[in-house]
């Protein structure tokens, strides 16, 4: 016979302890036995499924002072490793950007942790499949989302440098000074932002950005005060989801 012990969840598994006993089993009764369930790590938006497991990593690691002078780019703010953070300041109503020198092609999901600095109390933001136009010392194409911005505290996502692509919603109960574990990023187009694993606003531009030529990946700081750890950034996998709705009556 199997009783359950205990269990514990963590990296998609799920890890159960069990007791035998005695009768038929040459184990004794106290000796727990390791039984593994896999579970599926998704993320579910419309229509379609990102598969975690199998989303490729192409950067994980700690942001070391050594690091991020050889492999970031700062423009128009001040940043620097502090404590195991990224800490992004900008004052000024402009993009005040860190962006990695490394491209990221095709569907990237950015993944991180964040945080206002107070008094600073808004905009946490990040970019993806983007550029930076280096003769004119500015943003060029890119999506970016974030955390209570666009100017009266919305979730948004945003599509430069033209901005005709821009969604937001003042739905979400931000606050100044938590930490927040945050994803976006987009499915050709399929774009996203996630808060401690809730979908907070999701919208499909009907012109995507060509992400083989736009690889781009950082931070901004509006008029703000930020700090940023534990990044990643993985290569879309996904499936597609057939939704439908069951008779209710």
């Amino acid at each position: 016979m199997l009783m359950k012990f205990s269990s514990s969840a963590y990296s998609g598994v799920i890890i159960v302890l069990v007791l035998l006993s005695s009768a038929g089993c040459s184990r004794k009764q106290s000796e727990p036995v390791i039984v593994k369930e896999t579970m599926t790590n998704t993320i579910d938006l419309m229509k379609k499924r990102i598969l975690l497991d199998s989303s490729k990593i192409l950067y994980q690691k700690p942001v070391t002072p050594e690091d991020f002078n050889t492999e970031w780019t700062v423009h128009h703010s001040a940043w620097e490793v502090k404590d195991g953070w990224l800490v992004g300041e900008n004052s000024g109503n402009w993009p005040g950007m860190a962006i990695l020198k490394q491209d990221f092609r095709g569907n990237v999901l950015v993944e991180f942790e964040a945080q206002t600095v107070l008094p600073s109390t808004h905009d946490i933001n990040v970019m993806w499949n983007g550029e930076w136009l280096t003769e004119k010392d500015q943003r060029g194409i890119a999506y970016v989302a974030g955390l209570q911005g666009w100017w009266t505290g919305k979730v948004g996502i945003e599509k430069s440098n033209d901005y005709k692509f821009m969604v937001g919603t003042p739905l979400f109960g931000f606050e100044p000074g938590r930490i927040y574990r945050i994803q976006a990023g987009s499915i050709d187009g399929h774009c996203f932002i996630f808060a401690d694993g809730k979908l907070l606003l999701e919208a499909m531009d009907p012109d995507p950005i060509d992400n083989r030529k736009y690889t781009k990946v950082g931070f901004e700081a509006y008029c703000s005060k930020i700090r940023i750890r534990n990044i990643c950034i993985r290569q879309i996998s996904w499936e597609p989801v057939e939704l439908k709705y069951e008779a209710e009556f």
